[in-house]
């Protein structure tokens, strides 16, 4: 399918799932948060995991030479070197591989308390209408992941800056859909050490 999609139903070829981990974990004082243990896995293992459980194509952006590698060995990995501009470096590096695929699930790798069935709901409800933009909420308040359709990839290769993708949703408002998730699944990030621990306390 070329140009605008219309709204018939995906068929066919998978979603893709773009995990964009390039990020430098500034608040964490040395440590990484995409190797904080969640489930008994290193955070960023688990996510690959989930995401390879629903997408037969799942890539990694990695800053040069990480220690992430480690744990994203089953899926493809691609080293972003200019990673430290931001978001938009991960997005421009991962959606350009990508744009042969009916849409691309942007899935932050550092939302801990994501399902399996989170990801597989909403790719269910994105092939019904795959000429939207769909985007996990927690309620009203917009999260992710965020499906992008097909003929919106291209126009990641302008992002700039480390604002993510935010300017091709708000240019693109009339086409967004949330999709509403349990509890604080879709916004519930963990950003410091302390933030880590009161989680874990929680749990």
């Amino acid at each position: 399918m070329t140009g605008r999609q219309s709204s018939s139903r995906v068929e066919g070829a998978d979603i893709a799932i773009l995990i964009p981990a390039a990020g430098a974990s500034s608040r964490m004082r040395g440590r990484d948060k995409l190797l904080e243990k969640v489930d008994g896995l290193p955070l960023l293992a688990r996510q690959v995991a989930m995401a390879r459980s629903v997408s037969q194509r799942v890539l990694v952006t990695l800053p040069p030479a990480s220690q992430r590698r480690s744990v994203a060995a089953d899926v493809e990995v691609v080293e972003v070197p200019d990673a430290s501009e931001g978001m938009a470096a991960s997005l421009r590096t991962g959606i350009a591989l990508l744009t042969d695929a009916p849409g691309v699930m942007v899935l932050l790798p550092d939302l801990p308390e994501l399902e399996r069935g989170d990801l597989a709901a909403m790719m269910a409800a994105f092939r019904q209408a795959p000429d939207h933009i769909l985007r996990a909420s927690s309620g009203v308040i917009p999260g992710h992941p965020v499906i992008f359709p097909k003929d919106l990839l291209a126009d990641f290769a302008a992002l700039q800056g480390d604002t993510g993708a935010q300017p091709i949703i708000r240019a693109h408002a009339a086409r967004l859909r949330l999709f509403p998730l349990p509890g604080d699944r879709a916004t519930l990030d963990l950003d410091t050490p302390e933030a880590w621990e009161a989680w874990r306390a929680r749990r």
